[in-house]
């Protein structure tokens, strides 16, 4: 309890500035585009554009840990022809290296992991594992548009997968999504 205190208030002394610019906040549009694989061929899911929010903390002026937020409904299709459509929420981790903290172009690397929950599943007669747990790799650049204010521009890999199996339970394939995903939009440092 001794410490707890003695920690906070040392946080309390700190200068407002010590503290000033560990957060950012950036809205993107992102185009998810998977990169479908399976054994069953034909099978396919669409590229879809939806908003993304994310939160980066910034560790050292280098290295921030950024949590990506979004969701995406996808249609499912057998050669061109439509199975049905599948929500899933991909929550992503990843733990950056940002080159050139202190200038006006910002590139980044990062690397991390991801937990996706498949829902709203409308495939009749078939049905998806609720669950995936993948690696993620990303590249992006922040540029400044204002004192706190960046025009960002982001790629990520996201390993994604699942089994389709029917109402009653056989399999029918294993299903890669993998997408690559494109993004474009605001950050703010705060």
């Amino acid at each position: 309890m001794k410490r707890t205190l003695i920690t906070a208030a040392l946080i309390a002394a700190l200068p407002a500035t010590a503290l000033a610019d560990n957060w950012m906040m950036r809205v993107r549009a992102i185009d998810i585009a998977p990169d479908v694989s399976s054994s069953l061929a034909g099978l396919d899911v669409s590229s879809e554009w939806v908003p993304e929010v994310d939160f980066t903390y910034f560790v050292t002026p280098n290295i921030g840990v950024e949590l990506i937020l979004a969701t995406a409904r996808h249609e499912v299709t057998l050669n061109g022809v439509s199975l049905g459509k599948l929500n899933h929420l991909p929550p992503t981790v990843t733990v950056q290296y940002h080159f050139n903290p202190t200038s006006t172009i910002k590139p980044y690397v990062g690397a991390g992991v991801n937990y996706t929950r498949f829902y709203n599943v409308d495939l009749p007669g078939l049905k998806v594992d609720s669950n995936s747990f993948g690696g993620a790799l990303q590249a992006g650049v922040d540029i400044a548009v204002s004192k706190n204010g960046y025009l960002n521009l982001d790629i990520k890999k996201i390993w994604i997968d699942t089994t389709v199996k029917t109402t009653a339970g056989a399999k029918v394939t294993d299903l890669e999504i993998n997408p690559l995903v494109f993004g474009i939009g605001y950050g703010f440092r705060f």
